[in-house]
């Protein structure tokens, strides 16, 4: 499992497909240039935040993880050391708990470290990190920018072609 690929593909792509759209329209300049755009912003954040909720992207996400960080301690043959993602916002950062030595913990983050998808591995709950909400509207805003720059040159070849018209 890849984060970007499980994650974070979908609210890419459906940024620049809303900001192709939306830069086809204010392009155009039949309707305000500025409220387009806003309304584009709005709508790949919107659609980011579905795909993080409702439609179960975080839960999954979160859920694999955790599958993971589990499997990791059977295998290193410490499962008494329990590991999650956190939550309350959602995040990309494990904290691990239960008995372990000092070398058990250090290698233990290191090979929980190295699962794709997780940014960081603690053993206590202090700082949370950024929200997996706030990536994915990131990424999606990162996908209309693209859409933007598709829609702009579509419309410098439009009236390039358009000067030729004998």
């Amino acid at each position: 499992m890849n984060a970007f690929w499980s994650y974070f593909w979908p609210p890419l792509g459906l940024g620049l497909i809303v900001g192709i759209v939306a830069g086809d329209i204010a392009f155009r300049g039949r309707f305000g240039r500025n409220a387009v755009l806003a309304i584009g912003v709005a709508l790949s954040i919107a659609l980011a935040a579905l795909w993080h909720g409702p439609f179960g992207a975080a839960d999954r996400f979160a859920a694999e993880i955790d599958r993971m960080v589990r499997v990791a301690t059977v295998y290193n043959e410490i499962p008494e050391v329990t590991g999650h993602v956190h939550r309350g916002p959602l995040t990309r950062r494990v904290i691990l708990s239960g008995p372990a030595d000092d070398f058990q913990r250090g290698q233990l983050v290191e090979i929980i470290g190295e699962i794709p998808g997780v940014e960081s591995v603690s053993w206590s709950a202090g700082s949370a990190g950024i929200p997996l909400i706030a990536e994915g509207a990131a990424i999606a805003l990162l996908g209309f920018l693209f859409g933007l720059l598709v829609a702009y040159l579509r419309e410098l070849r439009r009236r390039y072609n358009a000067e030729w018209n004998w």
